[in-house]
C-alpha cells in the first residue's frame, strides 16, 4: 500500500478537532573500546564529498592492521571503533570507499550511513507541538483542584486511566534504581517536571557516531525538535505538584541525543545511543524514530545491509547488558506484513523518489529489528489510531499515542485526542504519534522492572505481553466512517496485527 510521506514520522501535531491528513508535517526525532578519532589519514586522493560510513568486522578486537591500512588506503579516517561489536565509524570523501574497502579481508560489511555530505544539507522540517497557554493551564488546574494527589495536569492525560496508570501510581512509582533512556532529539533536564528524576550520568551527546560528554550536551538547542523531551516527559515526569505525570513517575530518565540539528536519526549516531545505553546501566531504551535516510533498509543493497547489520549489533549489545528496547512502529498507516510497500520518502537527506520494497526484506530500523518491543498507537477510544503502521507478527503491543478528536474524542475533563508532554523550556504541550505510543510502554517496562529488579530483558519483556490486556481486531476499521475501510486487522484478540498482545497494562506490572 502506498500513503503520502511526509520528511519525518517522528511525532505527529494534530490541532484538536482537525482530521488527521496526509499533509501534516512529521516531527523527528563510554563507547566500547573506542579508537582514537582520526587515527588514519586519507591516502588516496579523492575528489568527492565527504560521507560517513559503518564498516563491520568480527566483534571483540580491535580492528586488524590489515582492515585499518585499507580504511585509509581507500581514503577513510577512522572517526571510532565500537570494538566489542565490531562496528567502526569512518569519514571518506572517496565515492567508491565502501566498495573499496568491502573486498578487504576480515570486512563484513560495508556502508554509507547517509547520501548528504558531512554535514548535512538538509533543512530543519519540524511542526510545534500545540503548547498549553495559560488560560489551557488554568482551567486544568482548576479542574484537578478536586483530583486529590494529582499532579495539576493530570486531569488532562487520558492516556494514563487508559493504561491503569493512574491505579499503578497508588500502588508504585517505580524505583530509582531503574533508568529509562530517551534516544532522540535531545532531553532539556532543566525542565521542572524533568529534572527531580534525570540521570546525568546515563546522558550523552551520539551525533557525531561517538560520545560527547560535555555537561549539558545531550539537550536540544532552541532551534531543535523538543519530540525527544516530550517523550521523557511521558515516561518519567516527576509526582511532584507540578504539571503532569508520567507513566513511571518514580524511576530515572536519561538523554541520549542521537539527531543532528537537521532532525536526521543517522546509523553511526543511533549505534552510539545504544552502545553508551549497554555500557551505563541502563533499564530500558525508548526508540521513536526510525534511522535514516532510509525509511526501509533492503539487505540486497550493500549499504543498506550494512547499516541493519551495525544497528543489529548495536541493539542486541544493549540487550545483552540488561536493556529492553522499545521502538515506534511508525505513522503512515502501513501494513507491515503486506507483500510490497511503496516508499516515496527514501532517501530523505537528498531527493527521495518512489520504491516498492518488500518489508520482509527491507526493515525499518530499529522497529524491526529482533528482540525489540515494536508498539502500534491508539486513541482515546482505545482504537487503532488512524496513522499507526500495523501488521501481525511486526506489532507487539498497543498503547495510547493519540488521534484526532474527529475520530476519538476523549472523555471531560480532557479536551484534546493527543498526548500531553513537557516541552523545553518549562513548557507542556500536545504531540501524536506511535512516538507516543512506545514511551508509554518504555515506562512501563520501567515499572516491570521496579518490581521485579533482577528481572532479564527477555523476562521484562515476557511479563509486559502477559499483563497486557487482549484486544480484539477492529473489524471493519473505519476510523473516518466515510463507508470505506481503512485497515484490515489479522488475527485472534490475543496476538494480531493492531493490538499485538493488547493494550499495555500499568497497574499489573506493579502488582505482579
Amino acid at each position: 500500500m502506498t500513503a503520502p510521506h511526509p520528511r519525518h514520522r517522528r511525532a505527529l501535531a494534530i490541532p484538536a478537532g482537525l482530521a488527521v491528513a496526509a499533509s501534516l508535517a512529521f516531527l523527528p526525532g563510554t563507547p566500547a573500546t573506542a579508537a582514537p578519532a582520526a587515527e588514519a589519514a586519507p591516502a588516496a586522493a579523492t575528489d568527492g564529498t565527504p560521507l560517513s560510513y559503518v564498516v563491520n568486522v568480527a566483534p571483540g578486537h580491535r580492528p586488524s592492521a590489515t582492515v585499518r591500512r585499507a580504511i585509509a588506503k581507500a581514503g577513510g579516517t577512522i572517526v571510532t571503533s565500537y570494538d566489542r561489536i565490531g562496528v567502526i565509524v569512518v569519514h571518506s570523501a572517496n565515492p567508491d570507499f565502501a566498495k573499496t574497502v568491502r573486498t578487504t579481508r576480515g570486512v563484513q560489511s560495508a556502508g554509507a550511513t547517509r547520501t548528504a555530505p558531512l554535514p548535512s544539507a538538509a533543512t530543519t522540517d519540524t511542526d510545534a507541538p500545540k503548547v498549553l497557554s495559560g488560560e489551557d493551564l488554568a482551567a486544568a488546574k482548576a479542574a484537578g483542584q478536586s483530583a486529590e494527589g494529582k499532579d495539576p495536569l493530570e486531569p488532562l492525560q487520558w492516556d494514563l486511566p487508559a493504561i491503569k496508570a493512574d491505579k499503578a501510581h497508588e500502588k508504585s512509582l517505580g524505583s530509582k534504581k531503574v533508568t529509562v533512556a530517551v534516544i532522540d532529539t535531545g532531553v532539556d533536564d532543566t525542565h521542572p517536571d524533568l529534572a527531580p528524576n534525570f540521570d546525568r550520568d546515563a546522558s550523552v551527546n551520539c551525533v557525531a557516531g561517538k560520545p560527547d560528554t560535555t555537561d549539558g550536551a545531550w539537550r536540544p538547542s532552541a532551534a531543535e525538535s523538543p519530540h525527544g523531551t516530550h517523550v521523557a516527559g511521558e515516561i518519567a515526569a516527576a509526582k511532584n505538584g507540578v504539571g503532569m505525570t508520567g507513566v513511571a513517575p518514580g524511576v530515572k530518565v536519561a538523554g541520549i541525543k542521537v539527531s543532528n540539528p537537521d532532525g536526521f536519526f543517522y546509523t553511526e549516531a543511533v549505534v552510539c545511543g545504544f552502545v553508551w545505553a549497554a555500557e551505563h546501566g541502563v533499564d530500558v531504551t525508548n526508540n521513536s524514530y526510525y534511522t535514516d535516510p532510509w525509511y526501509f533498509n533492503c539487505k540486497n543493497d550493500p549499504d543498506q545491509k550494512a547499516l541493519v547489520e551495525a544497528v543489529s549489533r548495536a541493539s542486541r549489545y544493549a540487550e545483552k547488558k540488561g536493556a529492553v528496547n522499545v521502538a515506534a512502529a511508525g505513522n503512515e498507516n502501513y501494513d507491515l506484513t503486506s507483500d510490497e510497500i511503496t516508499d516515496p520518502s527514501s532517501p530523505n537527506d537528498t531527493t527521495p523518489g518512489d520504491r516498492v520494497v518488500d518489508p520482509s526484506e527491507c526493515l525499518d530500523i530499529p522497529t524491526q529489528l529482533p528482540g525489540v518491543v515494536t508498539v502500534a498507537a491508539t486513541g482515546a477510544k482505545g482504537l487503532k489510531s488512524s496513522f499507526s503502521n500495523y501488521g501481525r507478527g511486526i506489532v507487539d503491543i498497543a498503547a495510547p499515542g493519540g488521534d484526532s478528536t474527529a475520530y476519538q474524542t476523549p472523555d471531560a475533563p480532557a479536551t484534546s485526542g493527543l498526548i500531553l508532554g513537557t516541552l523545553p523550556g518549562g513548557e507542556w504541550g500536545y504531540m501524536a504519534g506511535t512516538s507516543m505510543a512506545s514511551p508509554h510502554v518504555a515506562g512501563v517496562a520501567a515499572l516491570i522492572k521496579s518490581t521485579h529488579p533482577h528481572a532479564s530483558p527477555a523476562l521484562v519483556k515476557a511479563l509486559l505481553y502477559a499483563q497486557a490486556d487482549a484486544t480484539a481486531c477492529t473489524d471493519p476499521y473505519d476510523i473516518d466512517g466515510d463507508g470505506k475501510v481503512d485497515a484490515v486487522c489479522e488475527g485472534p484478540k490475543n496476538r494480531n496485527g493492531f493490538y499485538g498482545w493488547g493494550m499495555a497494562d500499568a497497574l499489573d506490572a506493579v502488582r505482579r
